[in-house]
């Protein structure tokens, strides 16, 4: 409960802290070499408004799930365009925090395999063995799926590697409306919210 209530208190205090910085926002870094804007544009669609002009944005490598990078930010937030690539969906965007980079690379290799059972026995391996990247505890995700941009879902959740019902107190279904653990127990935890 002391550690739902921790994640509480710091999306709260990151929320408080993004509403007291409301003056001029500070222009976004420059583009590294080779970057286009448009590419950075796209990316940062999925992120909160008032973190675009600082996220990081990325742009990954298929052949071998490493990355380039587009735009160094200052906040922790990295954003990067996953449109069409094994396992996703024709517009996909997503925004993380740059802790969880690995995470985001062990998934992209395994919706390589587009056989759905094989998929799952090879994440249900990688979680008993322990070789499953954690994303960082209390780290949000930010999607933005869809056919196109203008029918793309957007989609948040809250990471919380481990937790359970018992740890937390957050019912582990959706039956009571409010927020929800879902895969509870598993480096994959994280919280619904309803509506997002």
């Amino acid at each position: 409960m002391k550690r739902m209530l921790l994640v509480v208190f710091g999306v709260l205090a990151f929320s408080a802290s993004a509403l007291a910085q409301r003056g001029a926002p500070a222009p976004p870094p420059p583009l590294e070499p080779g970057a286009s804007q448009a590419e950075v544009d796209k990316a940062v669609v999925a992120a909160p408004e008032n973190t675009r002009n600082q996220a990081t944005v990325i742009k990954w490598n298929p052949a071998n799930w490493t990355y380039t990078t587009l735009r160094k930010g200052t906040n922790r937030i990295v954003c990067f365009d996953l449109s069409g690539l094994p396992g996703q969906q024709a517009y996909s965007i997503e925004c993380t925090m740059l802790g969880n980079l690995d995470r985001v690379a062990q998934n992209l290799k395994f919706e390589t395999e587009p056989d759905r059972a094989k998929r799952q026995a090879a994440l249900t391996a990688a979680e008993k063995d322990g070789t499953r990247a954690k994303p960082e505890y209390g780290s949000v995700w930010w999607h933005m799926r869809g056919a196109d941009q203008a029918t793309a879902r957007a989609h948040m959740t809250i990471a919380l590697p481990g937790a359970t019902t018992a740890t937390t107190g957050i019912p582990d279904n959706a039956k009571q409306g409010g927020i929800w653990l879902m895969d509870a127990g598993t480096s994959t935890a994280h919280i619904m919210v309803p509506g997002e």
